[in-house]
């Protein structure tokens, strides 16, 4: 018997196949049509958040959520604008679907086009944060891919809302498939989604650790994610202070709560006495709690104003703290920075502060991590600030797609061979034909036009 969950997904599964055939402008429209529905409903969205934002806050009074996860539900109207923004973006993109990867001739008049196309039917499991709908929507619908969406029940009405708006906005538009788009609301149907790996081609995690390690460890279907961001900083001794000072305070304050924030700190020790009592006030006065190996603790013990310095303990280098809380370590080398940050890191996002170009190079070659940094924050690693219009998730995999990952990550490709009555029995025996192998410089739209 089919359950209602099952009946959703499946209705996704064959709009999956029409949508990967709409044509850009049909696309564009409906992307037009999902900003202005988010624009035309501000006040709605809000009240609907404001909903979710006050039950948040007694889970948080009980222990139950925490301040991380609270910080991601809330919706502003300049969150908003930033979801329009961002539809608005994949607009602009260039429609990836159908375009030609690579052409070889076989043979004279036996031709192969490896064009690119949909993954599908997506699932994006997801906490907290309402803005990964209208991300992961436009990137999906322009990619040519059917999506069922998985909220928290943290931001049941703020997801629901937002999910509603940007729907029924897409089916209105003249040459859009029904039921392309699904939004599951309940926690059971996470275990449900988990084993529909018949119907779902890709998972998109988005959450806690614990809660992207829980979907990559029960379920068949391929999961794009990353299960930490445990992310650093080294300021080594050739390293400009002034940058130092900017790049290392944006990193940990500007947003700590996302998995793109810096939790750990590392200075080379020839410039620790010299940066870090600097540094150390000023994430002092933005609240920051810094946990402090032995050599950064006997330099920040003597400055007797500092609320919140603590000793560092092993797990320390093992933590997202996802909050305003540092680990800070002193290392002899950069070799030693290196070697902390590929035995502690998460492969997420790690950068260096220095103006020696061949350790520029050195660190760059070495850092086993899907984003490198240079004299910058490693907040930047984000679609978004990637140019990729928006991004469907952060993946440290090394296969399909790494690091903030927009449409490519949502693409995989086809083989399109053109040939006029070939068989492979002519290519074989004593006999054989001798395939040619040539790259041809031309498009698959060219010879498959429909026209």
């Amino acid at each position: 018997m089919v359950t209602e969950i099952e009946e959703k997904v499946i209705e996704a599964k064959k709009a999956s196949i029409i949508l990967a055939s709409v044509s850009t402008d049909t696309k564009n429209k409906a992307l037009e049509a999902m900003a202005q529905a988010l624009d035309n409903n501000r006040d709605k969205i809000l009240e609907a958040n404001q909903k979710d934002v006050e039950t948040a806050e007694k889970l948080k009074r009980k222990g139950e959520l925490s301040q991380a996860l609270v910080d991601r539900l809330k919706v502003s109207d300049s969150k908003i604008s930033g979801m329009i923004d961002g539809i608005r973006d994949v607009i602009d993109l260039e429609d990836p679907v159908g375009k030609t990867i690579d052409a070889l001739e076989l043979d004279k008049g036996l031709e192969l086009y490896q064009v690119s196309c949909p993954i599908g039917l997506i699932g994006v499991i997801f906490e907290a944060r309402p803005d990964v709908v209208p991300q992961v929507m436009s990137l999906c619908l322009k990619s040519g891919n059917s999506t069922v969406f998985k909220g928290g029940s943290e931001a049941l009405n703020s997801n629901r809302m937002i999910f509603d708006l940007l729907n029924e906005a897409a089916e209105s538009v003249n040459g859009m498939p029904k039921g392309a788009f699904q939004l599951m609301e309940t926690r059971e149907e996470v275990n449900d989604i988990l084993s529909m790996d018949a119907y779902i081609d890709l998972l998109i995690p988005r959450g806690s650790n614990a809660f992207v390690k829980y979907m990559q460890d029960n379920t068949k279907i391929p999961v794009l994610g990353h299960a930490d961001g445990i992310c650093h900083v080294y300021v080594d001794d050739e390293a400009d202070l002034s940058k130092a000072y900017e790049v290392c305070f944006d990193s940990k304050v500007q947003y700590p709560a996302v998995c793109n924030a810096m939790e750990t700190l590392l200075i080379n020790r020839s410039i620790a006495n010299k940066f870090l009592p600097k540094m150390a006030r000023m994430y002092d006065e933005a609240g920051v709690e810094m946990r402090c190996d032995e050599g950064s603790f006997k330099i920040l013990e003597e400055i007797d104003f500092l609320k919140s310095i603590l000793r560092a303990t092993e797990d320390d280098w093992k933590t997202e703290y996802n909050d305003l809380t540092l680990s800070i370590k002193i290392v002899e080398s950069m070799e030693e920075a290196i070697e902390h940050i590929n035995h502690y890191g998460s492969h997420h996002t790690d950068g260096i502060i220095t103006e020696n170009e061949l350790k520029k190079k050195k660190f760059t070659d070495l850092i086993d991590s899907s984003s490198v940094m240079l004299n910058a924050s490693t907040r930047f690693a984000d679609g978004f600030r990637y140019g990729k219009g928006a991004e469907v998730g952060i993946s440290t995999n090394k296969i399909h797609a790494r690091g903030p990952v927009g449409m490519e990550g949502l693409l995989i490709y086809k083989y399109i061979l053109v040939g006029n009555g070939d068989k492979v029995a002519d290519y074989a025996g004593p006999d054989a034909k001798k395939f040619t192998h040539r790259k041809l410089n031309k498009e698959a739209s060219d010879i498959v036009s429909g026209k």
